[in-house]
């Protein structure tokens, strides 16, 4: 500590003082070692750490300590002056989550356990049906009729998961999970279109038909060099490509439709409105979303955020206005893959949406006492008064931040269910026998 710091005796808490815990983050039942008290349970919290004296930042705090000669009531005290917030800073509807007292530090080990242990079941399920994207993509003009089959049982498991199951929400795939390469695009996109599906209430046969058209839109591109003419021409070569394998009509005519635009701009027709397949529509919207956060020059990748508010504000025409709400409506005000920001300055990476409350997502979190193997998942409904405050650009983080989160370079996608997510902790108890967790997602091997 240097001589800058101040001090504190715990009779001297007082709601609005900004904290620091100076303990290990297992020593205390708090998510963050250093934050703002916001009630009266926290002061009581703290208090029952039975510290003699307790660190605290003026310059954050919005009050003063209690004088120590309080026999430490828990009370709110009286501002030294009034504190004023623009009423534009306040959204007209917010989510809140729930008030409650914090979990004890073995309680949120547990919850960290049972988050990370869905979290690397999801990815490791995504890493399967990722590589068989690969192998399907790769070998569709070679053996055509086999690939065909194989993407078939890919794309009937992938259906099951997002149109079957009834909670299942968007998860951004972290690390070294996540690639640039084209396979992984298809499976994006196929996941991403899946999803609309299920928000469209589309039938299973429907859903099949657009996700066949999903992980084929671009197969040709695996075969040919990148240039003009090519990518000119690559909706009609990868339509032809499964149209030879056997594909149906129908999915032969998205892939050819998947860079129309319902204003009549887009290729290689230049269809308009009606003229487009309304399966097409979907692949259109997913497709241009994803070359948005993930195009084939990374220098000029946008943000999730950027993506969404770029096709809402400006691209808006090109695309059916139903679908683009329905795609901002999935994804949530802080898409999956988002850099943020929370409220109390801590940096983090929006993992999972919550369909519930779009502005509390899951963020694994900046948390340099943890190794960042095994990093701090955290559940904003349930954190007190912790929101995310803004979004940011990877390259506005600090430099020590940026290596503890290191933000992929490519945003990749999968199916979560959310019913997994929000099972209760496990009693704690000691029994004879418990039973393993469910895994959290199928995979199509």
């Amino acid at each position: 500590m240097n001589d800058q710091s101040h001090y504190i005796h715990p009779s001297q808490l007082c709601i609005g003082l900004y904290v620091h815990l100076d303990l290990g983050w297992m020593s205390h039942p708090f998510t963050f070692s250093n934050f703002k008290i916001k009630d009266k349970d926290q002061i009581q919290k703290i208090r029952e750490l039975n510290l003699d004296k307790i660190r605290y930042d003026p310059s954050r705090s919005d009050y003063e300590p209690l004088p120590l000669k309080a026999a430490a009531p828990i009370a709110t005290p009286v501002p030294q002056a009034p504190i004023e917030v623009p009423t534009a800073a306040i959204p007209e509807t917010i989510d809140q989550a729930p008030s409650r007292a914090p979990r004890t530090p073995q309680q949120r080990s547990e919850r960290l356990k049972q988050l990370n242990t869905v979290i690397r079941a999801c990815e490791k399920a995504y890493l399967v049906d990722a590589h068989m994207a690969r192998d399907l993509v790769r070998n569709l003009s070679s053996q055509p009729h086999s690939a065909r089959k194989a993407a078939e049982s890919l794309v009937e498991n992938l259906v099951s998961s997002a149109i079957t199951e009834s909670d299942i929400v968007l998860h951004a795939i972290s690390g070294n999970n996540s690639s640039s390469d084209n396979y992984v695009h298809a499976l994006n996109v196929t996941v991403l279109a899946l999803m609309l599906a299920k928000s469209l209430d589309m039938t299973d046969a429907y859903a099949r038909e657009l996700g066949m058209a999903a992980l084929f839109h671009d197969v040709s591109k695996s075969e040919v060099p990148r240039h003009k003419s090519f990518i000119d021409q690559h909706c009609e070569n990868s339509a032809r490509m499964a149209k030879d394998a056997g594909m149906s009509d129908g999915v032969v005519r998205i892939i050819m439709q998947h860079h129309e635009h319902v204003d009549g701009t887009g290729y290689p027709k230049h269809l308009v409105g009606a003229q487009i397949d309304p399966l097409a529509k979907v692949l259109v919207i997913v497709n241009a979303y994803d070359n948005l956060c993930n195009p084939f020059n990374p220098l000029t990748a946008m943000t999730p955020y950027e993506a969404l508010a770029h096709m809402y504000a400006t691209d808006h025409h090109k695309y059916d206005a139903t679908i683009l709400k329905l795609l901002i409506k999935m994804l949530g005000v802080y898409p999956p893959g988002s850099v943020v920001q929370l409220s109390n300055g801590t940096y983090g990476i929006v993992m999972t949406v919550n369909p519930q409350k779009p502005l509390l997502p899951l963020v694994r979190i900046h948390h340099p006492s943890v190794a960042r193997e095994t990093p701090v998942v955290i559940d904003l409904s349930e954190e007190n008064g912790l929101s995310i405050k803004k979004c940011l650009r990877p390259s506005q983080l600090p430099k020590d931040v940026f290596e503890y989160l290191r933000p992929c370079k490519h945003v990749s996608y999968y199916f979560m269910d959310k019913k997994l997510i929000d099972q209760p902790l496990p009693d704690t108890t000691p029994t004879t026998h418990q039973k393993p967790p469910p895994a959290p997602m199928m995979s199509a091997q």
